[in-house]
C-alpha cells in the first residue's frame, strides 16, 4: 500500500532501522533515532543501485516522488541517477572553489608576475572590488551579461561612465582567463561592448602656441617653490617624457657620458625598454639636481622619505601656483606640446618624433627597426627641441 504524508508522519523509531516501501523502488527508512530517510532502489544493467533522496520532512512525500519519477526516466534512458548525484556534488564542489572572486585573484597574481606596473595592478584591484561586491560569490560559470550590466548601471548612476568601462574591460579580461583554464565557457562582457554610454574623449590640456609656451617657460624660470620642482617641470618640457615616468627616475638610469637616460620597461607604459637621448641643457639641469638628490636613488624623492618619490600631484600644483589652470596645462601636456610643435615644424619624420614619445610599434619587425632607424635623428631633435624652449623663453 502506497505511504501517505500522515503515514510517514507517524513512523516511530524501533530498536533496529526498518523500510517502508511506497511504490516503484521509493521507499523511507527509519533509523534507530528516528530519522526517516528517503531512498530509491532501482536496477540498472542487471546491477542494483541506491539513490539518496533527501531527509523528511525537509523533502515531502510529494517531492521525494518527484524525485524519484525523474531518476527512473535517467534509468530508462540508460543513465544511473548516482553517478549524475556524484557528479553534481563534484560540480558544486568546483563551483565553490570557481567563483568569481577566486578566479579574479588568480588573475591578478598572473598580471603580477608578468610584471604589470603598480598604478596598473592597483586599479585592476579596485575594479575587481567593485565587480566582487556584487558577484564575486557567485560561480563564474553562471555569471550572466545581466548579472555584470547591474554592477556596470551602478557606476553610470553616478555619471562615472569612463569606470563602468573600466570594471567591464577588467571583468572580460578574469573570463578570458577562466575560459583559457576552462572554468568558464564564454565571456559575458563581450554583449556588453556597445551597452554602456561613452564619454566623449577628452584630450589632456597642453600649450601648443609658441609665445604662450615662451611665457610658460619664463614662469617655469621664475618659480619661487622647492628647486627640484622647477627643475622637474624644466626636465619634462624637454624630455617629454610621461610624467610618472620622470618622478620614480633613478640616478643609476643616467649616463651623462653617452648623454642618453634608459628607462626600463617595467616602467614604461607599453612594457619596452625606452631610451631618451639627453640635450646639453637637460645635462646641466640634472647635474643641478644631483647636487641636492644625488645622494639617493631617487631624483625627485618626497620631502618626506628619500625612498619614496614626490606625488604624482606635485608638478600639476606647481603649474596651477604658477597660474595655469588645469584647462590650460597639465604635466602630462608637455607630450602634447612637444608632438605639435615637433611636426609642426616640418624638420622630423614623424616616426622619429614618435619613437621619441614611446608610442611603441605593434609590430616586432617595425618596432625593431625603428629603435634602431630614428636614433641618430632623435639626438639632433633632442638638440634642436632644448634650444627651441630656450629661443622661446628668451622671447
Amino acid at each position: 500500500m502506497a505511504l501517505t504524508d500522515l503515514k510517514v508522519k507517524n513512523l516511530k523509531a524501533k530498536a533496529k532501522p526498518y523500510k517502508v516501501a511506497d511504490f516503484d523502488g521509493l521507499f523511507v527508512q527509519v533509523t534507530d533515532k528516528g530519522s526517516k530517510l528517503w531512498r530509491f532502489k532501482y536496477r540498472l544493467a542487471g546491477k542494483e543501485g541506491l539513490l539518496a533522496l533527501g531527509k523528511y520532512p525537509a523533502i515531502t512525500l510529494l517531492q521525494a516522488r518527484m524525485m524519484r519519477d525523474a531518476a527512473r526516466a535517467q534509468v530508462a534512458v540508460g543513465v544511473d541517477p548516482s553517478a549524475v548525484r556524484r557528479e553534481e556534488v563534484a560540480q558544486g564542489k568546483a563551483d565553490d572553489v570557481n567563483t568569481f572572486a577566486k578566479i579574479a585573484e588568480l588573475y591578478l597574481d598572473k598580471i603580477t608576475i608578468e610584471g604589470r606596473a603598480r598604478a596598473t595592478l592597483k586599479k585592476n584591484a579596485a575594479f575587481i572590488a567593485m565587480a566582487n561586491k556584487d558577484f564575486g560569490r557567485m560561480a563564474i560559470k553562471d555569471i550572466t551579461s545581466a548579472v555584470v550590466l547591474k554592477t556596470l548601471k551602478k557606476s553610470e548612476a553616478k555619471e562615472l561612465y569612463e569606470t563602468a568601462h573600466r570594471i567591464r574591460s577588467t571583468v572580460g579580461a578574469i573570463f578570458r582567463y577562466a575560459i583559457a583554464n576552462g572554468v568558464a565557457e564564454n565571456d559575458p562582457t563581450f554583449a556588453l561592448r556597445d551597452a554602456l554610454t561613452r564619454q566623449k574623449t577628452k584630450s589632456r590640456a597642453a600649450i601648443t602656441d609658441p609665445k604662450a609656451l615662451g611665457g610658460l617657460m619664463r614662469a617655469v624660470s621664475g618659480y619661487v617653490g622647492q628647486n627640484t620642482t622647477r627643475l622637474g617641470l624644466e626636465l619634462l618640457a624637454i624630455v617629454a617624457s610621461r610624467p610618472s615616468e620622470l618622478r620614480l627616475a633613478k640616478w643609476d638610469e643616467f649616463d651623462f657620458e653617452v648623454k642618453v637616460w634608459r628607462i626600463p620597461a617595467e616602467r614604461m607604459k607599453m612594457r619596452v625598454d625606452h631610451a631618451v637621448p639627453l640635450p646639453d641643457r637637460a645635462i646641466a639641469l640634472l647635474l643641478e639636481l644631483k647636487e641636492e638628490t644625488g645622494h639617493g636613488q631617487l631624483l625627485f624623492p618626497s620631502t618626506r622619505s628619500f625612498h619614496r618619490p614626490i606625488s604624482e600631484n606635485t608638478l600639476n600644483g606647481a603649474l596651477r601656483r604658477l597660474g595655469y589652470t588645469g584647462e590650460e596645462m597639465t604635466s602630462h601636456g608637455f607630450r602634447a606640446t612637444f608632438s605639435t610643435l615637433a611636426n609642426e615644424s616640418g624638420l622630423w619624420h614623424p616616426d622619429a618624433i614618435e619613437r621619441a614619445l614611446a608610442h611603441v610599434e605593434r609590430n616586432e619587425v617595425r618596432r625593431a627597426y625603428a629603435r634602431g632607424a630614428f636614433w641618430d635623428e632623435r639626438v639632433r631633435m633632442a638638440d634642436w627641441w632644448a634650444g627651441y624652449l630656450e629661443e622661446l623663453r628668451a622671447g
